[in-house]
């Protein structure tokens, strides 16, 4: 890190050594006096048109491909040019390595301020947030999405892009209600199970009263009840995670709809820890993006690089 008394820069204008060094110093400050627990991270610098297309495709560096994302990404563009919207100074994606896309078009003012507060800041919050270190994992992240954009593409070959497009379209309906916002009931495994039917059997035996025979019991329940909640147990209902339920359960949906849904729920789960954070951040669908934005295009300016 720079000495105390050197500034990191001078101006607005920067170059990459200059994001180096401010890195650092925001690096040295987050882990010597912050004390803050990060992922390694990975910063790239990138235009405005790639940030309207990180915009289409919620941030995500690897995707398969859908209609929805080409109609995101124009209606984004249309209204970029014509100054309705301004640009993100900065995206991150809460993945193992952290990545953070600047926007090439920042100061070096505001290039320290969003690695700091992404890359530091964010990075942090998404690595020690309990919802995702719990239903997430980040390391295997990216590796998933190049899995699952791969698959889609092969299922395409095999099954046709039109029966691709109507289980991509199904899912994507039911995208926010594919993921675990809760913890559920953890199955035991098999020797704490005996354990806990011994310590079960010890409890009735010291417990045992004979007047408990002759406590009545409710009405009984009909064959009908009896069935639907045998019905409910069988299934695991009720079910938070639609997507996961319809690939485990459902029996009309054939190898393609079975596995398709269970490829879009991972980015809800990368996203999940960020959605309830709207204090101070604006969001962008899934996204979280800083409050302050580049100025919005002029009309009938060019913003392609």
């Amino acid at each position: 890190m720079s000495k105390p008394s050197e500034r990191l820069f001078n101006g607005a204008d920067w170059d990459f050594q200059i994001l180096q060094r401010i890195h650092d110093a925001c690096e040295d400050i987050a882990q010597s006096e912050l004390g803050l627990n990060v992922y390694p991270n990975q910063i790239e610098v990138i235009t405005a048109e790639q940030m309207l297309d990180a915009y289409s495709s919620v941030g995500m560096p690897l995707f398969y491909k859908h209609w929805s994302f080409g109609k995101h990404f124009a209606f984004h563009e249309a209204s970029y040019r014509k100054g309705l919207m301004g640009l993100a100074y900065e995206i991150v994606i809460n993945s193992s390595p952290c990545i953070s896309y600047l926007m090439e078009g920042n100061t070096a003012t505001m290039q320290a301020l969003v690695i700091a507060h992404a890359a530091f800041g964010h990075n942090h919050f998404f690595k020690n947030n309990y919802l995702f270190r719990q239903w997430t994992d980040a390391d295997g992240i990216l590796d998933y999405l190049d899995f699952a954009k791969s698959y889609v593409a092969q299922c395409e070959e095999r099954h046709g892009r039109l029966a691709v497009e109507v289980t991509l379209d199904a899912a994507h309906a039911l995208m926010s209600h594919g993921i675990d916002r809760y913890p559920g009931k953890k199955n035991p495994d098999l020797r704490t199970e005996e354990k806990r039917a011994a310590q079960r059997r010890l409890h009735e035996e010291s417990a045992f009263s004979d007047l408990w025979r002759t406590v009545p019991t409710g009405p009984a329940k009909s064959n009908a009840v009896q069935s639907v909640e045998r019905r409910h147990k069988l299934l695991g209902l009720p079910q938070e995670n639609l997507l996961y339920f319809l690939e485990k359960s459902s029996a009309a949906a054939g190898a393609l709809a079975a596995q398709a849904p269970s490829n879009r729920a991972p980015d809800r789960a990368i996203l999940l820890p960020a959605e309830p954070d709207q204090g101070h951040e604006r969001r962008h669908r899934d996204l979280r993006s800083l409050l302050h934005h580049e100025p919005p295009a002029r009309t009938g300016t060019d913003f392609g690089r």
